[in-house]
Formats: C-alpha cells, sequence, structure tokens
C-alpha cells in the first residue's frame, strides 16, 4: 500500500500515479473500459479485451470532481512551426549574410524544412527541431543525398537547427559534414519586430 492519486477520467480510462515518475503512471486502463466502485477496491475492466485492473483502496485523503467541459485544444509555443517562422523571417541566426529561397521546400521524400542560400550564393537546407535527436541527423541526411542529385541545387550543405542538440546527434551531424545550431527560441522571438509586415 502506498499513497496514489486515482484518476478516472470522463473519456473511461482510468490512471494510477505516484508522486514522482514525471507524467507516466504506474498503471492505467485505456478507454473503453467499465468501473465497478466498492468501498474499499475499485474493479476497471476493459470492454474490448476483458483485461481487469483492480485497485485495493485502504483511505481516502481527498474526493472530488471536476467537469472540464469541452477542450478548446491546446497551442504549444515554441513548436518546431513557430521555430520555422522565426527563422525564415530572420535567416541571421543560421548564419551571417543568408537568404531564405523557401520554407518547406519539396522532395520525392517530403518537405525540407528552410531552403536557404549562405552569403557565397550556396544552398543550404536546414532541418528544426524542438530537440535535436538522431532521428533529425538521418532525415537531413536522406534530404541532402537526394538534394545533391540535382545539379541545380548541388553543392548543397546541411545545417541541423534545435532548441537542444543531443550529444551523440551532434557527433553524427558534424562526421557527416552538418552543421549543428543551438536555437534560443526567447532570442529569436525578440529579434522579430511584429509591427512590420511580413510574407509569412
Amino acid at each position: 500500500m502506498a499513497t496514489r492519486l486515482l484518476i478516472w477520467k470522463a473519456d473511461g480510462s482510468v490512471l494510477v500515479h505516484a508522486d514522482g515518475g514525471s507524467y507516466k503512471p504506474l498503471n492505467w486502463m485505456t478507454p473503453p473500459c467499465t468501473v465497478v466502485e466498492g468501498a474499499t477496491e475499485w474493479t476497471v475492466t476493459s470492454k474490448k479485451t476483458g483485461d481487469q485492473l483492480k485497485i485495493s483502496i485502504e483511505e481516502v485523503f481527498h474526493d472530488s470532481s471536476h467537469e472540464l467541459g469541452i477542450d478548446p485544444g491546446l497551442q504549444k509555443d515554441g513548436v518546431e512551426a513557430h521555430l520555422q517562422e522565426l527563422l525564415a523571417a530572420d535567416t541571421a541566426p543560421l548564419g551571417k549574410g543568408w537568404s531564405l529561397v523557401r520554407r518547406e521546400y519539396p522532395t520525392a521524400i517530403g518537405p525540407v524544412d528552410l531552403m536557404c542560400r549562405d552569403s557565397d550564393g550556396k544552398h543550404v537546407a536546414v532541418e528544426i527541431k524542438r530537440r535535436g535527436e538522431i532521428d533529425g541527423v538521418e532525415q537531413l541526411t536522406r534530404y541532402l543525398e537526394l538534394l545533391n542529385r540535382d545539379p541545380l541545387l548541388a553543392p548543397v550543405d546541411g545545417v541541423f537547427a534545435a532548441q537542444a542538440i543531443k550529444p551523440q546527434a551532434r557527433v553524427l551531424a558534424e562526421d557527416r559534414g552538418i552543421r549543428c545550431v543551438v536555437l534560443d527560441y526567447d532570442d529569436l522571438r525578440g529579434a522579430i519586430d511584429e509591427s512590420q509586415p511580413r510574407l509569412f
């Protein structure tokens, strides 16, 4: 027995949380399920599989119910789309004298976040992530292999830009000749004069 937070959501899901372990529950049952509340036990049964989660209750410290209403959706600040928008408006954090060619530059395997030209006029493909991990480096590598087959673009360099870049991702990127740029979202946001009209 231990002190736990039990959550029974309107969608029918039940979650058992400890005070540690971040956002992950210790145990849970996804909807659709039924809950039978007893004085000393909850029995949660999955309608799809018949699996059961039995929660023994020795003491209740607090019991409350709250109607949350219709979910209007969540708007996150500093997501990849925001970073892309800010860098498209001002490419200076990527390199001095750079210019934007296009956002969401199309390729046969998906769009490159930003296609830019550096101060020498050379094309640079920029992949933007909130957290820079190995998967993002692999993604940019595939784009570069494809783009460098186009004689009108080649040679195309790569930049991996993120708010935080994991050490393994940095090592892999630099080994492949991809430059890493760590972005400061607050600085990027402060660099844009919102009173001025913009193309995007």
